[in-house]
């Protein structure tokens, strides 16, 4: 029978895999014979107080015993002649829900407005170059979704949802790295998760689900209050048993038409901000007390968030080892986001850094609706593209210390952003709420993390993407449309996630609901 074990060991020793065995039989008082797989559960570093310590879990099997059944299973049916439910959106929230309805016995449809990966590669690279934009195939669409070339951040607040540990084992089921099942903040990379979505749709339609891409959604067909299908760019009409909307945060012209259709949509709160980077060494050196960090830690990262004049300034999306890129899904507009590679290996650390926009904020744009908040996400994107002073889609930038002290910036340090920067008075153009909010969060953080505030740092604008500034009402047992029978709102764009694994834990709920509300009474 296994026994669980943890253990407290210095950063050489947790990576020495036979010192990690014979600690854990030791600590255990067990004979070397009679053991079998050890495996890692759980890992974590504790540098708090300046000396470095990783916590690891362990479970020791005996001899003759597997660790298979510690692990879920997955139970892909053939769907080829299943019932057909159509699924809007091929990011997280939608592959999960096609992977649940294969266990439920039902046939996904996946419709994906942008390219797949492979061919999604040639446009995301000739963005970075800062050579053209395809609106339906960047770094927001495609296959994937916004998270494909992120860098898959496994890490979840919302555990109440699902079952986590299910998101996490179909990942690695699917090429992900071993590490994700036990390392507290698990992430797999922007290298390695393209090839672990190929692999999903693979799995998706080797049982008898389908992939259109370059399927656009302009309208949704209701009947009699009940979603039936589906209405595509090119005319093409699709009907189905169903339909999930998992079109993700950067779909606007999605919450148009459904506005445009008395279909019922909410605003809700979200955040603004931009993009901070600081040399990963400078990181590495305040998260570690100036020890080195050697071959035996990872790229230190951070987590930061502070009330300031009655509204949260907070770290999002924190990238160590990695690069800003662009988010742009349109003309006109300027947005950041952040990646890392598996190694996280670049010489720079970056994060969004944002402020809390709440409704009352922005009461002066209430003619817009519900879609309020997206039409200030809008203008804020305008705007940063109208100050980027430069060509394409080079972005506004400013030195840290300079904004904090409301200086212009003759000069910057070097930065990740591929497309280019310019030099931006930021802290001018910001709305005045969110300049000086962050001006004094940063303030906040510094004490927290000295030497956080400094020339070394660049701030570049803009970070508006965080989350959805709109929610597609459901109801909270069924999942289903307030309004329309058979839609099924679902992850971030309908405002109910925030991340990869909490839009895939959301994606797998509301294929479930689907399935009950279909299955004959």
């Amino acid at each position: 029978m296994s026994t669980d074990v943890t253990l407290v060991l210095t950063p050489r020793q947790a990576s020495n895999e036979t010192f990690l065995k014979d600690q854990a039989i030791r600590s255990l008082g067990l004979k070397a014979s009679d053991v079998g797989t050890v495996h890692i559960t759980r890992k974590s570093i504790d540098a708090r107080r300046g000396k470095i310590q990783i916590n690891i879990g362990l479970r020791v099997f005996g001899k003759d015993e597997t660790i298979g059944s510690y692990f879920p299973k997955f139970d892909y049916k053939n769907v080829f002649s299943k019932p057909e439910v159509i699924i809007v959106g091929s990011g997280p929230a939608g592959l999960f829900a096609a992977l649940r309805l294969l266990e439920l016995g039902y046939k996904p449809i996946i419709l994906e407005r942008g390219k797949d990966v492979s061919n999604r590669k040639r446009d995301v690279a000739m963005l970075n170059r800062n050579k053209s934009l395809n609106a339906d195939s960047n770094y927001a669409f495609g296959e994937g979704g916004a998270g494909t070339f992120s860098d898959g951040k496994l890490y979840t607040r919302s555990r109440k949802r699902g079952d986590i540990n299910r998101i996490i084992s179909a990942f690695h089921l699917h090429g992900a790295q071993d590490e994700i099942l036990y390392e507290a903040h698990p992430h797999i990379g922007t290298n390695v998760l393209p090839r672990v979505i190929v692999n999903i749709r693979k799995t998706i339609e080797l049982h008898g689900g389908v992939f259109l891409f370059n399927s656009k959604v302009v309208d949704l067909v209701v009947e009699n209050a009940q979603a039936k299908g589906v209405v595509l760019d090119d005319g093409q009409i699709l009907r189905a048993n169903g339909v999930i909307l998992a079109t993700g945060h950067s779909a606007r012209d999605i919450y148009q038409m459904l506005w445009q259709k008395n279909i019922l949509i909410e605003a809700k709160p979200f955040a603004i901000g931009v993009r901070v980077e600081h040399p990963q060494a400078l990181i590495d050196s305040i998260q570690y007390h100036g020890i080195p960090r050697g071959d035996f830690l990872p790229a230190a990262s951070y987590s930061l968030v502070d009330q300031v004049n009655g509204r949260g300034v907070y770290s999002f999306c924190m990238c160590p080892g990695g690069f800003i890129v662009p988010a742009v899904s349109g003309d006109n507009q300027i947005v950041v986001n952040g990646m890392s590679p598996s190694a996280r290996n670049s010489q720079w650390a970056n994060s969004g850094i944002v402020v809390e926009v709440r409704l009352d904020d922005i009461a002066y744009l209430s003619n817009y609706g519900p879609l309020a908040g997206l039409e200030f996400q809008m203008q804020m994107e305008q705007l940063a593209y109208q100050h980027k002073g430069g060509d394409g889609f080079t972005a506004p930038a400013q030195r840290l210390d300079d904004f904090v002290a409301s200086r212009i910036s003759n000069m910057h340090p070097k930065c990740s952003y591929y497309p280019g920067v310019s030099s931006s008075p930021i802290h001018e153009w910001l709305p005045e709420g969110i300049a000086k909010r962050l001006q004094n969060g940063f303030k906040l953080f510094d004490r927290r993390l000295k030497g956080f505030i400094t020339n070394e740092a660049l701030i570049v604008a803009l970070e508006s993407r965080t989350s959805s500034p709109i929610r597609i009402p459901r109801h909270s047992e069924t999942l289903q449309h307030v309004q329309v029978k058979g839609l099924f709102p679902c992850g971030e764009g309908a405002g109910y996630a925030g991340g990869i694994v909490s839009s895939a834990v959301d994606g797998e709920r509301c294929a479930e609901a689907l399935a009950q509300w279909y299955a004959p009474k």
